[in-house]
């Protein structure tokens, strides 16, 4: 009697995932853009500065895009709950390939800033757009097999991404790293109406705008104050106070306004269920460990060891690989069993233990042993990733996966912001901290690639190096910190069982 059973379970399941992988090709096709949407332009800002002008307002060419993708998460989010992920996916794509075009066509550093914040829009809703479909798509005990496609896409943005905008940038133009998503996205849209198949709802509803622009103010104000902090303005500042006692303000006005919206942008019933919670702690950290890795990795490859850029790029591979191994293993895994809380555990000790030794990278570091290091950090990224949002999607009703989902992106979205910027005042000032007082002190415009520190006297280079080392140890210090709080949320994670099967709409 099992036989004919499981042989028929088997004979629904191989249809079921050949369709499941048909509609996936579009959904990680669309998530391309997004993915791409900071690390393609990285390699490109010095020649978009040197064009257009305006090099002391070169950050917000990032901020603009980074402020409005995690400002703008929440609303996508609610908006494909309560009118069809799908749908609100389409036009989450329109709004990016629309700020992309007008990006391409800027003429001076204030129409970039602008362009830039719109397509940053529309990146924020790609990226909770394509998670919430995939929810939607494909049920929670099942989505692990799919768990290292996703997590590919990820990465594939991470070493190509930088390559890439240099190559375009330095062959055809750096209006190409803008207009080369024109393309992508359109390919997208298409395959997307036409292979994905999911039934959105149909019902009227009220938007929150007094919770979501209470929320904006809120994220921009913080991502300001740990942007600015210690960098632009003195962590005292008038600037810098008044911006976190808005920020402050700000929640508290969100707090209040969902305990009373009839259709709250981030429902408040979500952060009563334990996992949710804790898996917002995972999600943040993750983001915040994962950016500041792969920022100041290639920094320390650079300065310290005189590699170049596309060499710094190449040296990431051994997290890299590590990162998308172990999402696959673990997908499977979880797939398979439907235990999650290991792999948790698991990630977040070795996430926890790879940056406290990445916290010891000196001069004398060899290559092989800092790329274990990296390994092993890799490895602890990916027993986490994509497992984090299963179980958070998993810990909600089908009627909020897509708020869920955003939920956990903004979080990801604001680790990176504060992880970076944190990381940056810290190693800043670190690196000040060594060459204070030192006699022949390097130039404040050196550059930390290989051509900047070869163009040093010796004996100041080799002190640059040393204080760079220091830099990088102090901002792995921080990230330590981040991973240990990683680990002490995964061990109050209660395994709940996975559901099975997609559930129909509570709606």
């Amino acid at each position: 009697m099992d036989a004919p059973t499981g042989e028929a379970e088997g004979t629904r399941r191989g249809p079921r995932q050949r369709s499941v992988r048909l509609a996936l090709i579009p959904l990680l096709l669309a998530m391309l853009p997004s993915s791409l949407g900071t690390t393609i332009v990285a390699t490109s800002m010095p020649t978009i500065a040197g064009e257009l002008g305006g090099t002391t307002y070169l950050s917000w060419a990032v901020t603009s895009y980074t402020l409005a993708a995690a400002a703008s998460i929440p609303l996508w989010g609610k908006l494909g709950d309560m009118y069809g992920r799908k749908r609100w996916l389409g036009v989450a794509m329109s709004v990016f390939l629309t700020g992309s075009l007008l990006c391409g066509l800027s003429q001076d550093m204030g129409e970039l800033i602008a362009a830039r914040a719109l397509q940053g829009l529309g990146g924020g809703g790609l990226a909770v757009g394509v998670m919430a479909v995939i929810g939607e798509l494909i049920p929670p005990r099942e989505r692990g097999r799919y768990q290292g496609m996703i997590t590919s896409v990820m990465v594939f943005s991470m070493i190509v991404g930088p390559l890439a905008g240099g190559a375009l940038t330095d062959w055809i133009g750096w209006r190409w790293a803008f207009w080369i998503n024109l393309p992508v996205g359109a390919l997208a849209l298409v395959l997307i109406a036409r292979l994905v198949r999911v039934t959105g709802p149909r019902r009227k509803a009220h938007i929150d705008y007094v919770g979501a622009l209470l929320l904006v103010v809120c994220i921009v104000s913080f991502v300001l104050v740990v942007t600015w902090g210690g960098v632009e303005h003195a962590w005292d500042s008038h600037v810098i106070v008044t911006l976190a006692a808005l920020s402050a303000a700000a929640l508290a006005g969100f707090v209040h306004a969902q305990s009373r919206a009839v259709e709250p942008v981030l429902p408040p019933h979500l952060f009563r269920r334990r996992n949710f919670c804790l898996m917002a702690v995972l999600s943040f950290t993750n983001g915040f460990v994962m950016f500041g890795a792969v920022l100041y990795l290639p920094l320390y490859q650079q300065a310290v060891h005189g590699v170049s850029a596309t060499g710094s790029g190449l040296l990431l591979l051994p997290m890299l690989a590590a990162l998308v191994l172990a999402s696959q293993l673990s997908g499977r895994t979880v797939a398979r069993t439907g235990r999650y809380k290991i792999f948790q555990l698991t990630g977040s000790a070795a996430m926890l233990t790879g940056t406290l030794l990445l916290s010891h990278l000196g001069t004398g570091t060899s290559r092989p042993t800092a790329a274990l290091f990296m390994a092993l950090l890799g490895a602890g990224m990916g027993f986490l990733g994509q497992n984090v949002m299963t179980v958070a999607q998993n810990s909600v009703g089908t009627q909020d996966v897509g708020v869920a989902s955003a939920a956990m992106t903004l979080f990801r979205t604001l680790g990176q912001s504060v992880g970076v910027a944190v990381m940056g005042t810290l190693f800043n000032h670190r690196v000040r901290e060594v060459m204070s007082g030192r006699q022949g002190g390097a130039p404040g415009d050196t550059r930390l690639d290989a051509d900047g520190m070869g163009r040093l006297p010796a004996a100041l280079r080799t002190l640059y190096q040393s204080a760079v080392a220091q830099g990088v140890q102090g901002a792995f210090l921080l990230a330590s910190l981040a991973a240990g709080l990683a680990l002490a949320a995964a061990l109050l994670v209660r395994e709940v069982p996975l559901r099975t099967r997609k559930q129909p709409s509570q709606r």
